[in-house]
């Protein structure tokens, strides 16, 4: 909760005005069919499960999301190795690299250097 509590106030540095927050799969994959995102960061765990099924939501809604992960780049698998990922422990100048990478390049390719969900 503290973690999560340093990242939106991370967010509202930047200036993010709405800040969304899904702590398991359901919650997530219910604000993804519900609400529009301008992109979002994605935990590869959330509540002990694997949060493919939300980046394959974000997927089919066109939302640019990176993951963020304790695991290492080695830790995104299901087809998503190509996503950014913001490796953790991290800063606020990394978050803010990937975020600006992800509205440079929507698809989110790897080449590029608000929610969150």
């Amino acid at each position: 909760m503290l973690v999560l509590m340093a990242i939106e106030d991370m967010l509202a540095d930047f200036g993010c005005t709405s800040i969304t927050v899904a702590g398991n799969i359901e919650k997530a994959l219910a604000l993804v069919n519900s609400e529009p995102f301008d992109l979002a960061t994605l935990d590869v765990n959330l509540d002990g499960q694997r949060s493919y099924a939300v980046a394959r939501a974000l997927n089919l809604h066109g939302v640019p999301f990176a993951f963020s992960t304790g695991y290492g780049e080695h830790g995104v698998g299901d087809g998503f190795g190509n996503r950014p990922v913001l490796n953790k422990p991290f800063n606020q100048t990394q978050l803010f690299e990937i975020l600006k990478g992800l509205l440079a390049d929507p698809k989110g390719h790897p080449s590029s250097t608000l929610k969150a969900a």
